[in-house]
């Protein structure tokens, strides 16, 4: 959606936009990456940790810019280097930094959906995926712990059996 916004719409992303566009591809590759492979139960857990770690730092992104869109006037820094330069002159967590303080472009909203901006729907995506994530981390923890130590059945047997 983020690309048909950009190329067909016109709008153009901002620094937050683009890290949470980084978080989702992430979150999508360990998502492919585990359907392909089938992982097993140690697998699953890892999987859904690194989901998990994704979603979340999506959420944090699209929260902090959701934050920038609700008071722009007091959070955004007026005059920020744009992201070609401050690649080439930056360490890559200073980037990181720098597009998280935002810009006057992570406060505007150019486009609704409901009533609801772009970084908001992405928030409750990620929140969604989050929520998720620990569900399934559970689900596995608790299914670990209610295996039985020795090497019988965890299943009760029938009589009839």
């Amino acid at each position: 959606m983020s690309y048909y916004l950009e190329y067909a719409v016109g709008l153009k992303p901002c620094g937050l936009c683009l890290l949470q566009r980084a978080c989702l591809a992430l979150l999508t590759g360990v998502c492919l990456t585990a359907a392909v492979q089938g992982p097993g139960r140690l697998g699953s857990f890892v999987y859904w940790l690194l989901g998990l770690f994704c979603s979340l730092a999506g959420a944090v992104m699209a929260w902090r810019q959701v934050l920038l869109q609700s008071d722009p006037a007091h959070q955004i820094s007026t005059c920020a280097p744009n992201l070609p330069d401050l690649v080439a002159s930056t360490s890559w967590i200073g980037v990181v930094q720098q597009m998280f303080k935002g810009t006057l472009d992570c406060g505007q909203i150019a486009w609704t959906l409901f009533d609801l901006s772009i970084p908001e729907w992405s928030l409750l995506f990620f929140i969604a995926m989050t929520m998720l994530g620990i569900y399934q981390l559970l689900r596995l923890v608790w299914t670990a712990m209610r295996r039985p130590l020795s090497g019988e059945s965890s299943r009760r047997a029938l009589a009839g059996d």
